[in-house]
């Protein structure tokens, strides 16, 4: 896919957590935009894309001198109390263009220097343990979220064709584990799945958030609704897979793998 790169020097870094980041005192976005353009992206319906031209997907801003704006808010921030970053909330951090910007590293490398109190990293790329050095000195005050949000890879590619591949995902975690780096698992939003996917989750990961289009998108689905993802689904023969029940089915799925305390719902499960 064709992406055009622009390069933007942002004068803050750190953005109020509010709404469904409530939890968390900060997001923090690498960059502006996202080249995986996922067809469910709550993103595509938020000014950041809906008033600039070109496709969601095919171009990305990025952030020049980002550690160094970071440096200075995190100080300042810091001085008044508790830190927590969510990073991030409308791109992902690994896209591919960080292999060559290593903004995401920069910022990293700032964190690492002067800790926030606790960070998530959201990411679906297996990019992330290339950082494994330096998210292993932040501890326990780190926890990688890795979305996968089903295990058939007709499905990925049918919802998200830009995406990295299921396996590389799962063997990422894989390294992660051994590296002792916290992670959990974002089965967000919830794709059609197979009936043994929770147990080949089980097998990488003992923490895993599970979300839906209603819950996950902000806007109680009407954000994915705009999209069209509902017509995706009756076109591919998959309308059971969109509503409630289908949260059900695989939460009871779940259920019978992971225990009561390693199942988080929506927004709990991306809080610390």
């Amino acid at each position: 896919m064709k992406c055009e790169l622009f390069y933007k020097y942002p004068k803050t870094m750190l953005n109020k957590g509010t709404g469904f980041l409530s939890g968390y005192t900060h997001s923090l976005n690498p960059y502006t935009g996202c080249t995986f353009g996922c067809s469910y992206c709550y993103v595509r319906q938020m000014p950041v894309s809906l008033f600039r031209e070109g496709e969601w997907g095919e171009w990305v801003d990025v952030k020049s001198g980002a550690a160094e704006v970071l440096d200075k808010e995190l100080n300042r921030a810091k001085t008044k109390g508790k830190v927590a970053i969510f990073m991030s909330s409308s791109t992902d951090p690994y896209q591919p263009i960080e292999f060559q910007e290593k903004v995401t590293r920069s910022l990293l490398e700032v964190m690492v220097e002067n800790p926030p109190n606790f960070l998530l990293v959201q990411t679906r790329s297996p990019l992330v343990s290339r950082d494994i050095d330096l998210l292993q000195h932040l501890g326990k005050g780190v926890r990688i979220s890795m979305t996968i949000e089903t295990d058939l890879e007709t499905i990925r590619k049918q919802f998200t064709p830009g995406a990295p591949p299921i396996q590389a995902r799962m063997k990422t975690l894989e390294e992660l584990a051994r590296a002792g780096i916290p992670t959990q698992v974002a089965v967000a939003p919830i794709l059609p799945s197979s009936e043994h996917f929770a147990e080949k989750l089980k097998s990488v990961v003992d923490r895993v958030c599970l979300d839906d289009f209603f819950m996950g998108d902000g806007s109680g689905g009407k954000r994915t609704k705009r999209l069209g993802i509902e017509t995706k689904f009756l076109e591919l023969g998959l309308q059971e897979w969109y509503g409630p029940t289908a949260f059900e089915r695989v939460f009871e799925r779940f259920a019978s793998v992971f225990s009561e305390d390693e199942i988080f719902v929506s927004k709990e499960g991306f809080e610390e």
